[in-house]
């Protein structure tokens, strides 16, 4: 279950990134991760359903997780995110534990490919 809770995260994290466009594989960095966030809304598709998450310019983020709530644990969480060492850090109050995580993202046309900084990674893709 927390597994999933953080694929789910990450890959929308990683989506929101992507929207700064381009074709080629480049790494999202500070400024171009803040601009590629701020004030959008991020919807995953995964098999189980959708997780849409707004990023707001105060540096706060929700989420509402409709059919996947039983895998994250509840329907809707709020956090925070943050841009550090151009990375792309975030804490959910209660998903994935409150614990903070940091992605590093590459971009790649509508397709981003994210590394956390456990390991783990995924790719995402751009949805508006």
């Amino acid at each position: 279950m927390r597994h999933v809770t953080a694929f789910a995260a990450a890959m929308i994290v990683a989506a929101g990134a992507a929207a700064a466009s381009g074709y080629d594989q480049r790494e999202m960095s500070g400024e171009a991760l803040r601009k590629a966030l701020t004030g959008r809304t991020i919807n995953l598709n995964t098999p189980l359903g959708g997780l849409p998450i707004s990023f707001r310019a105060d540096g706060t983020m929700w989420g509402t997780a409709g059919s996947l709530a039983s895998y994250v644990g509840s329907e809707r969480d709020r956090g925070r995110w943050w841009i550090t060492a151009d990375q792309l850090c975030q804490r959910w109050n209660t998903w994935l534990g409150g614990q903070s995580y940091c992605f590093k993202l590459r971009q790649r046309g509508a397709t981003v490919h994210w590394r956390r900084n456990d390991g783990l990674s995924g790719v995402a893709t751009i949805t508006r």
